[in-house]
């Protein structure tokens, strides 16, 4: 099954700070374009199109700093050293607990031989999943890859987010997701943001983009790194169509920067 991405929206102007309403019609994007058809729900094997993720160091005890080391083994067994640049990088790492807790967005850095590292403290015990999401030299879409890490310990699995729980306070800003998924259809989605009752139209680019969007399907977290619509000014609604497989329910993580600072608005969505 895939999740296929649509992007090709205009980003919609306006925003109600604290509003319990969905925004007005005139607020809304236009029209639906079809395009990035060939984008896929990945990072359910550690392998794939000849690619392989090779974990070779990771953190092994909660609340210490550690590093997470690995490589991308290519068709002939030895290290990719070349990739075409992808949202202004050349891999997008995820980290993120089987129970989807403690997500995070980070970017390593390889040395000549084709080993990616970077410093990670994992605060808590666990199974988590790391996905590695790149585009190998010469390809023309996307591989993610995808695989398991345990942190012995005592583990308390954290309890489940609420369900569609529209609005998400993160360091006093009040982030609202408006829209819905629909299995087989293209979903529009709009993500709107206020700090202190009014809005905050200026976002800054974060990798290229006013806002990125990581979903993953609960159950086999299923991985889709989801980017929105083109636009060539900020505004404080950031907007995303996505197309889901199936009915079930789908984390999403909205990642904007805002003041220097990257921050992380995590939310609960059902597809029926």
């Amino acid at each position: 099954m895939a999740i296929t991405v649509i992007l090709g929206l205009t980003a919609a102007a306006g925003f109600v700070a604290g509003r319990s309403a969905a925004p007005p019609a005139t607020a809304r994007p236009a029209a639906v374009q079809p395009g990035h058809a060939g984008h896929q729900v990945g990072g359910l094997q550690i392998s794939q199109g000849g690619y392989t993720l090779e974990l070779l160091a990771a953190p092994s005890v909660a609340g210490e700093a550690g590093e997470l080391a690995f490589r991308i083994a290519g068709p002939t067994g030895a290290s990719v050293t070349e990739f075409r640049q992808n949202h202004e990088r050349d891999l997008h790492l995820v980290l993120v607990g089987r129970d989807l807790g403690g997500y995070r967005h980070l970017h390593p850095a390889m040395t000549p031989d084709g080993t990616w590292r970077v410093p990670v403290t994992v605060a808590a015990a666990g199974a988590y999943r790391v996905f590695a999401d790149f585009v190998p030299a010469g390809a023309e879409l996307p591989v993610t890859l995808g695989t398991d890490l345990l942190v012995p310990g005592e583990y308390a699995p954290r309890a489940a987010p609420p369900a569609d729980e529209a609005t998400v306070l993160v360091d006093g800003y009040t982030v609202t997701l408006d829209g819905g998924l629909r299995p087989g259809q293209a979903s529009q989605i709009l993500v709107w943001l206020g700090r202190d009752g009014v809005p905050v139209p200026d976002l800054e680019r974060y990798l290229g983009s006013y806002g990125h969007l990581v979903a993953l399907r609960h159950g086999d977290l299923g991985y889709l790194h989801v980017h929105p619509a083109p636009a060539s000014a900020a505004s404080s609604v950031v907007a995303f169509v996505v197309q889901v497989p199936s009915a079930g329910s789908y984390q999403l993580f909205f990642e904007f920067q805002h003041g220097g600072v990257v921050r992380t608005a995590e939310f609960t969505l059902a597809a029926y």
